[in-house]
């Protein structure tokens, strides 16, 4: 059995291990501090397809190869995949994984799309309903700026708000055995909307769904962040990660120990100029299944905290004057 921890949170008695993992790139992802963590990079935007969007398809196919490769499994092994990317109809996953014939959930939870998959995943490990799943996510800086703002070759200027989409896509297959890192925890965000309409301030938009799980986990958990080696939310960017701290210091809570954001660390911000750092789903998932899980291996952190965050909007919603709701889902990793 389960065991439930307040509305949000649960205690994983049966914890899925991390068989394997895998991160894919692009250009800009080769160019900064995290390359040496990637299976895979290319040197253009399109993968070798005619256009972004099946480039975003084959970002998944090789991350789902690759760690189908490195665990020594086939497609037929998985009982599930659950994956989901930002573009409409999540057409970057379906198309990407039309080939494979897995039985497959599409998700949506914009850039906490990897930590709805592995949360999900995990559950259905730990009740006994799979052996194994695949979670996986991507996002394209072109795709998304088509999507959601401008089309590149418009090239319109960027806010000092604005952070760069990832061309990054990351997967990691979960089982009921094995060794490895394992999900001991899940909690499941709720929608938070405190009203922000700046489309290129993502970083404002999500960091109260960010402090609002976070904050339901440690005090369902009765823990703090000085019980993790590192609470590592995603996408926020340098704004958002301020907020984040910043809305914990009013608790009294210290978060300036261990805290960092996966859209800090993906690119060197000042040196490629990417404003306030990175975003997309493909951020969070590559710095996870690239970066952070291989140095949890190599004995760098025991216990991780790892809570993407996502900005819940469409270019519909945006256009009738909308606000942004966001939401947070956060898994607790134990090496």
């Amino acid at each position: 059995m389960q065991k439930r921890l307040g509305r949000q949170t649960v205690v994983l008695e049966r914890p899925g291990v991390i068989l394997s993992h895998a991160a894919v790139g692009g250009k800009q992802e080769g160019e900064g501090p995290l390359a040496a963590y990637f299976d895979h990079l290319w040197g253009d935007s399109f993968f070798g397809e005619k256009t972004w969007e099946k480039a975003e398809s084959a970002m998944q196919k090789t991350a789902l190869s690759k760690a189908l490769e490195k665990a020594t499994l086939s497609p037929e092994d998985l009982d599930y995949i659950l994956a989901g990317d930002l573009l409409n109809q999540c057409i970057g996953t379906s198309f990407g994984l039309r080939d494979f014939g897995i039985p497959f959930y599409g998700l949506y939870g914009a850039c906490s799309t990897m930590g709805e998959s592995m949360a999900l995943g995990s559950l259905l490990i730990s009740g006994g309903i799979a052996q194994k799943v695949g979670a996986m996510t991507s996002s394209h800086f072109c795709t998304a700026e088509r999507q959601y703002r401008m089309p590149v070759p418009y090239g319109n200027q960027r806010t000092p708000t604005a952070q760069w989409t990832a061309t990054a896509s990351g997967c990691l297959i979960l089982g009921a055995e094995g060794e490895g890192t394992r999900i001991t925890t899940v909690t499941c965000g709720k929608i938070v909307d405190k009203g922000i309409t700046d489309v290129n301030n993502m970083g404002a938009a999500m960091a109260p769904a960010a402090y609002d799980t976070l904050a339901a986990h440690f005090a369902a958990t009765g823990t703090g962040p000085q019980d993790y080696d590192l609470v590592i939310t995603g996408d926020l960017g340098m704004l958002g990660h301020q907020i984040v701290t910043d809305l914990f210091a009013r608790d009294g809570v210290d978060m300036s120990q261990n805290y960092q954001d996966c859209g800090m660390l993906l690119y060197d911000i000042q040196k490629q100029d990417m404003h306030a750092g990175a975003s997309g789903c493909g951020c969070a998932a590559s710095v996870l299944c690239g970066y952070l899980l291989r140095e949890m291996a190599e004995g760098k952190w025991h216990k991780v905290l790892f809570a993407p965050t996502g900005a819940l909007l469409s270019p519909t919603s945006s256009f009738q004057g909308e606000s942004i709701p966001a939401i947070c889902h956060a898994v607790t990793l134990e090496a």
